[in-house]
């Protein structure tokens, strides 16, 4: 019992970001090392402050290894995340660490603190590391001090996720079960191509598919490079361009423009990106891609434009017509591109899957992905804030185009500019789901979920605490509360997509469900039973 606990904080890679958010990750540690030493215990950081890069924040690989090899291998280990984090630089650390491990984040919109830490326990989870976790608001709570107790006497921390029950449970209807037979055998059968642009993302080890796991589905990677689709940028013409931003404006979407690219949206950004979203398209034809995702961060990030727009309008049926070069054919005329944002390789085999069962069903087709935020009760309602810098389809928004606007990325961590797919998410009926790797093989959560309009005051305030240059979805889990999800998801992410009812919705679900089984993935139908 007299092990000293050690703390590290894990940042981001890039050095205004860190900077930016230090305060909140430095007021994040005081209280949770406050509430550990009136438990009795000692706890230290195990890593200093750097007063020239202005934070505390392991910021790279090769920091995190330096700090770990000060860290007596079985002591007892607190993650403290009230930021985003690039989960590999601890990753190495924590995979030979000895002793208990609990990640804690703050519940708190301010910065993506809760989305890291979900990050890094997918991560965790599939390397193979035992940890624990809790999050609190200001780490007082019974909750949070029950799980710190037990913790810190040794145990495991313990959630309830009866919310989650294999599908062997269920009785899926016979039309689902064939259904989703067929797309997999078809699947199987004609192969699909995966387009990664660079893999890897920000360290999001969770977000890697093994070829392994995908090829015995019939899904092959087509492994991309971000320099090659920025060469391609340069041949796209400004005129070609020129074309797709007046289709947008025609269509409604406005853009909040400035004449300073250092902190404003500028016309030549906007260009960039239309830019990138035709060569994306082109490149994907050329190597026949079913589904493509763009890393951007890091690479793209320092050469161009935010992928945003590009990402969005690639995920939505009606978008602007791009042709081959050198001829009049039109790249996947009448369909979306399903795009992977920041390449989770989960979210886009997920985004594949969804886009041939909703197809086949007859149902609008656009799916993305989402950060698990942040949220709050409202009314009788827990409300999650789901926000994603990009990827989000206008179909899912109210108004659509219309509803739309295009801001400039924050500079802290879009240098070079860049505008969102802006908007809230239309009331309606969704399915969510997550892909992950847990044991060698993959998994999948997936529930129901609805979409609500709040009054537009209270959006304002939820994108004030949290990202506002955003895209926004007000989202309440059908029979899963806040805790049960924080506690069994196993990544930042989760995607979604609308059904035209309950009904459809559920159809699409237990479809949907049917497939991945068929493919060899372990599903857990989470919350209420969605008609099943």
């Amino acid at each position: 019992m007299a092990d000293i606990i050690y703390l590290i904080a894990n940042g981001d890679l890039r050095l205004s970001a860190n900077r930016n958010c230090w305060a909140a990750q430095q007021k994040a540690e005081e209280a949770i090392m406050a509430a550990i030493r009136r438990e009795g215990r000692q706890i230290e950081r195990a890593h200093p402050y750097d007063p020239d890069k202005q934070h505390g924040f392991i910021d790279s690989q090769k920091c995190g290894n330096l700090v770990f090899r000060n860290i007596p291998e079985g002591a007892p280990l607190v993650v403290c995340e009230a930021v985003w984090q690039y989960s590999h630089h601890v990753l190495p650390g924590l995979v030979g660490h000895k002793g208990p491990i609990l990640t804690v984040a703050n519940w708190s919109g301010e910065w993506p603190g809760l989305v890291g830490m979900l990050n890094l326990n997918g991560c965790l989870t599939k390397a193979g590391v035992k940890y624990s976790t809790l999050w609190s608001e200001d780490f007082t709570d019974e909750l949070f001090l029950a799980g710190l107790r037990q913790w810190l006497g040794g145990k495991s921390v313990e959630h309830d996720t009866s919310h989650a029950r294999p599908l062997e449970a269920f009785v899926l209807p016979a039309d689902a079960e064939a259904t989703g037979r067929e797309l997999a055998a078809q699947l199987r059968r004609d192969k699909a191509i995966m387009g990664v642009f660079d893999e890897g993302c920000m360290g999001m080890y969770n977000a890697i598919i093994p070829d392994e796991n995908l090829m015995p589905m019939g899904v092959f990677k087509e492994r991309l490079s971000q320099s090659t689709l920025y060469a391609a940028m340069r041949t796209v013409t400004d005129a070609e361009a020129l074309a797709v931003r007046q289709w947008l404006d025609a269509k409604g979407m406005r853009f909040c423009t400035g004449s300073n690219p250092e902190t404003d949206l500028t016309d030549g950004q906007i260009l960039e990106q239309c830019k990138m979203y035709i060569a994306a398209l082109r490149i994907a034809d050329d190597f026949g891609c079913d589904v493509i995702g763009i890393q951007y961060q890091q690479g793209l990030k320092d050469l161009a434009a935010a992928s945003d727009l590009a990402e969005g309008l690639l995920n939505n049926v009606d978008r602007p017509p791009v042709t081959a070069a050198g001829n009049c054919r039109v790249l996947y005329q009448g369909k979306a591109l399903p795009h992977f944002n920041e390449v989770d390789e989960c979210a886009g085999l997920d985004g594949l899957v969804t886009n041939r069962v909703w197809t086949t069903l007859g149902f609008d087709p656009e799916t993305t992905l989402h950060d698990v935020r942040y949220g709050e009760q409202y009314g009788e309602d827990f409300v999650w804030v789901l926000e994603i810098s990009g990827s989000v389809p206008p179909r899912h928004l109210i108004g659509e185009y219309a509803g739309a606007i295009s801001e400039r990325q924050p500079p802290m961590y879009f240098r070079l500019g860049g505008g969102t797919i802006k908007g809230i998410s239309k009331p309606g009926e969704v399915v969510w789901s997550r892909i992950y790797v847990e044991g060698g093989s993959l998994h999948a959560d997936i529930g129901r979920a609805k979409v609500i309009e709040l009054p537009m005051e209270e959006t304002e305030r939820r994108w004030r605490i949290t990202t506002p240059q955003w895209p926004v979805m007000h989202a309440v889990t059908c029979g899963v509360s806040r805790d049960q999800l924080m506690a069994k998801h196993k990544a930042n992410h989760i995607q979604v997509a609308y059904g035209p009812d309950a009904a459809g919705a559920n159809r699409a679900l237990a479809t949907k469900a049917a497939m991945f089984r068929e493919m060899g993935i372990a599903v857990n139908v989470c919350g209420t039973e969605h008609g099943l």
